[in-house]
């Protein structure tokens, strides 16, 4: 199995992710998405990859379960220089995710709307989001992590002069995780 370059991209904040993509793309990455950011991509006329279609799986309890799933984590977490994470990967049929540019649910958003229900703020807590790019961020070294919009331009540079250097993936992780402290 020949590992393509994968980035899994699903964003709440979509500013600027279409041009991104379409860059990404041009570098030679399948773009994986989920949900609305799929359909913002496949409607700007981008060629995406379903997550059911990774998963074998599909999205369901309206939503709350797209990317829970070892096809997803696997492909994050596997450590490229380890010769037996590799080969499972390749006895499993799972290919690598190389680039995850996600941001999480805009809870903090909707708990201060005046009159917001419980319920509506429960349905905004992030599950999915922040265990992709913590998983992404614990393997730094092989996987970029965006979660901020204003990353986009250094990603794209670095990518498009031959690759994110370990310096960029570094900074990129402790994003990651002041991110998502600042979540919870």
């Amino acid at each position: 199995m020949t590992m393509k370059k994968r980035a899994l991209v699903s964003v709440s904040d979509k500013t600027g992710v279409v041009d991104f993509c379409r860059r990404l793309s041009a570098c030679g990455y399948e773009i994986i998405s989920t949900g609305g950011t799929a359909k913002a991509l496949t409607d700007a006329g981008l060629s995406v990859i379903g997550i059911s279609d990774i998963t074998g799986f599909p999205e369901c309890l309206d939503g709350r379960v797209k990317t829970l799933h070892p096809a997803v984590h696997a492909g994050l977490l596997a450590m490229r220089s380890n010769s037996e994470h590799m080969s499972q990967l390749e006895k499993l049929g799972i290919n690598t995710i190389d680039i995850v540019v996600v941001n999480l649910y805009p809870f903090k958003a909707t708990i201060s709307r005046p009159g917001v229900s419980f319920a509506d703020a429960v349905e905004n807590i992030d599950i999915g989001g922040p265990t992709m790019i913590r998983a992404a961020a614990k393997n730094y070294q092989d996987v970029a992590v965006v979660v901020d919009p204003k990353d986009y331009e250094k990603v794209l540079a670095e990518l498009e002069s031959g690759g994110v250097s370990l310096e960029t993936k570094k900074y990129l992780q402790y994003k990651v995780f002041a991110h998502t402290a600042a979540y919870d």
